[in-house]
Order: C-alpha cells, then structure tokens, then sequence
C-alpha cells in the first residue's frame, strides 16, 4: 500500500517539478541562502504538487484502465478505491498550501493554489478529455514550480518570475507531445484528445518547433538581466538550439516513435543541465 501511496504522487514528475523550484530559489538568493526558508518552499511545493497529482489519478481512473502505460496503476487494478485516494489527495493538498502560505508567505501560497487549481480543474477535469489546448494551458501549472521558488526569497512577481514561467512553460508541450507521437495509438484507443491524435504527427511536429525556438531568447534574457552568468548563457543557447534543431529535423524523420524517443530524452537532459548550469551560474 505504502508504495501505491507514493505512485499516486508521480514521484518522477514531482522530483522534476521540486527541481524546478529548488533553482527558482536558488537564482532569486543569489547564493545567499536561507536554509530554513527553501526547507519550508521544498516541503510545501512537494506536497501540494504531489496532491494534485494524486486527484489527477483519481479523476482519471477510468482513463488510465484503456491505456497500457497506466493500467497497472492503484486505481485502475483495485488496489485502492477511489474515495480513499480523494481524501488522501485533498489533504495532502491542505497540508502543502498551508506551509506555503503560513510558512513561506501568502503570495507563493496563492501562486501555488493558482497551479494546483489549473492542474486539476482547467486540466484534468475540463480540457484534457475535451479539447487539444489541455497541454498547452495545462502548462501553466507545470510552469509554477520555479516561480514559488523565486517568489519565496523576492516576495514579489517581477521579470525574473516572468522568465522563469517562460522558460518552463515552453519546456512542456514539445516534452509531452513527444510523449504523445510515441504512444499516439494508445492515446487513440483511450479518446484522449491529445494534439498527436486529433491534428496528426504533422501537425504536432510543427507546432513543437516555436517552443523550443522560443526558449533561446528566454535565455538569453536570463542572461540579459543579470539572472544568470556568461556559462549559463552559452550552454543553454546551445542545448536549446540543439533541441531545436532535432525538432526542426522531425519534419522529414523516417521513423516518427524513433524521433520522438529521441526528442523526449533529449527534452529531459534539456531541462535538468540548464537547471544546473543556472543554480552554478547565478550572479551573486
């Protein structure tokens, strides 16, 4: 049981988000870390991302029993009722808002009810089973994680936040839709509207390439106002015009779930390098 507890949580996409707002934090402290106060923003964005990933299983049981990535899961086989895993999300979200706001401050509470609120209801319960935009405006709660952080040490939602949204906001569509290209039947057989089934492999690897386009002038943005050193700045333009390229060259791929397969381990090691070179590379 304790191990379903904990799958519930997607501990891969929560150790990825926490990530996320560890460097938010990082690069608003400038070195100059409270110890306490990213101890409290780790454990309070834990918890409330965790919860909304745990209502997300819940409100897509029935889903995931169609599809064979998630068939096994506690759910879908039984293993835990639907109540129970409610309650345990529920709290868990109380629990992770109520650090937020009582012992971080009341704004990284709120920007932390604004993502856990766009995830499950304008996600999971709106779009995701009705319309090909849940990936693109469910985004904007994966994009919270590095904003608590930051908001956390500055009090305050000024360019820095802004960046730090962007660049993990145009991070996940192409991430996930290289997901979706690989397991595109499977989405098919569930009717799970995603961009790949509705529009096509085309269309998908078309709308991809803005993304990752755009996130070469986002760092060189966060270069531009002093987030960020000159080692950050080249090894990030250069990981996000080698993405961008790779995308670019999905175009006229011969074999799409070889492509896609790429592309997704290439978004992964994207993201955690560019994070570490940024929390390496922040200006004191």
């Amino acid at each position: 049981m304790f191990k379903d507890l904990i799958a519930l949580t997607k501990p891969r996409l929560l150790r990825m988000n926490v990530f996320a707002a560890i460097g938010g934090f990082w690069v608003a402290s400038k070195w100059n870390i409270d110890w306490l106060a990213l101890l409290w923003v780790v454990i309070g964005s834990t918890i409330t991302i965790a919860s909304a990933c745990v209502i997300n299983n819940y409100w897509d049981r029935e889903l995931d029993q169609k599809m064979e990535r998630t068939k096994n899961r506690a759910l879908p086989t039984g293993r835990l009722t639907p109540g129970f895993v409610l309650s345990y999300g529920i709290a868990l979200g109380v629990i992770g808002l109520a650090v937020l706001f009582l012992l971080v401050n009341p704004l990284t509470g709120w920007l932390g009810f604004l993502g856990w609120f766009v995830y499950i209801f304008i996600y999971t319960i709106w779009l995701k089973r009705s319309s090909t935009w849940s990936t693109s405006i469910g985004g904007i709660s994966g994009a919270m994680p590095p904003v608590l952080g930051y908001c956390a040490v500055t009090s305050e939602v000024d360019a820095g936040a802004w960046l730090l949204f962007a660049f993990l906001f145009l991070w996940q569509p192409p991430h996930f839709w290289s997901l979706g290209i690989r397991r595109v039947e499977e989405y098919r057989a569930a009717q799970y509207p995603l961009l790949p089934v509705v529009k096509g492999i085309k269309r998908t690897k078309l709308q991809m390439i803005p993304y990752t386009v755009l996130l070469i002038p986002t760092c060189i943005l966060l270069y531009t106002y002093g987030y960020a050193g000159i080692v950050f700045l080249i090894i990030s333009v250069l990981a996000s015009v080698i993405w961008a390229v790779h995308t670019i060259m999905g175009l006229k791929a011969a074999n799409d779930e070889k492509w896609a397969k790429v592309n997704f381990l290439i978004s992964v090691n994207y993201l955690m390098v560019v994070f570490i070179v940024m929390i390496a590379n922040t200006i004191k």
